[in-house]
C-alpha cells in the first residue's frame, strides 16, 4: 500500500515517529496562519521536545548528516503546526512548499542537501502530496544557535 492511501499518523507511527506537541513561539509571532485553504508555518527550528538535535554552524561545528536530521526534525515540527492547526494532518492535501534556511560557513554550498532532510520526510510521509517546490539558503546564523530553520506553505483539502 502506497504512503498516498495511508493515514499520515499511521506512516509517522510506522517510521517511529510519535509527534511532538506544537512547539510554542520563541517571540513575538504567531506558529501558523491559516487563510482558507492554505497553511502557513512559522519558521520551526530543530529541537525535539525541548532539546536540541544540534547546534551550531553547519560545515563548522554541524556535520551535513547532522544538518540533515535538523531539517528532518523540522519537519516533523511543521507537521506538529499543521496537526494543531487543523486537528488532523489527513486534512494535509499537499505540501506547496519549503524554505530552508541553513546556518553555515561562507564556503558550505550544500544548502540543497541539507534540505533533503525534510524533503524526503514530506515525501516519505505524504507520497506524491508531499513532494514540493523548494528553496535553500545558507544564512550566517539562525535564533538560538540552531543550525536549521524551515517554513512551510500546506494546502489543506478543506477551506
Amino acid at each position: 500500500m502506497s504512503n498516498e492511501s495511508k493515514h499520515p499518523e499511521e506512516v509517522l507511527k510506522s517510521m517511529g515517529i510519535e509527534l511532538p506537541d506544537a512547539p510554542a513561539p520563541a517571540a513575538s509571532y504567531l506558529p501558523w496562519v491559516r487563510t482558507e485553504n492554505l497553511l502557513l508555518t512559522a519558521g520551526q527550528i530543530s529541537v525535539d521536545r525541548g532539546e536540541f538535535v544540534a547546534q551550531g554552524i553547519v560545515g563548522d561545528s554541524v556535520t551535513l548528516e547532522q544538518a540533515q536530521a535538523c531539517a528532518r526534525q523540522c519537519a516533523i515540527n511543521i507537521l506538529a503546526q499543521a496537526k494543531a492547526a487543523t486537528g488532523d494532518l489527513s486534512k494535509v492535501k499537499k505540501i506547496l512548499k519549503l524554505t530552508v534556511f541553513v546556518a553555515s560557513t561562507a564556503d558550505f554550498t550544500s544548502q540543497h542537501l541539507v534540505a533533503n532532510g525534510a524533503s524526503e520526510f514530506m515525501a516519505e510521509v505524504f507520497g506524491e502530496a508531499g513532494r514540493h517546490a523548494r528553496s535553500a539558503v545558507g544564512v550566517p546564523c539562525l535564533p538560538l544557535n540552531s543550525p536549521v530553520e524551515i517554513e512551510a506553505i500546506i494546502e489543506l483539502s478543506e477551506a
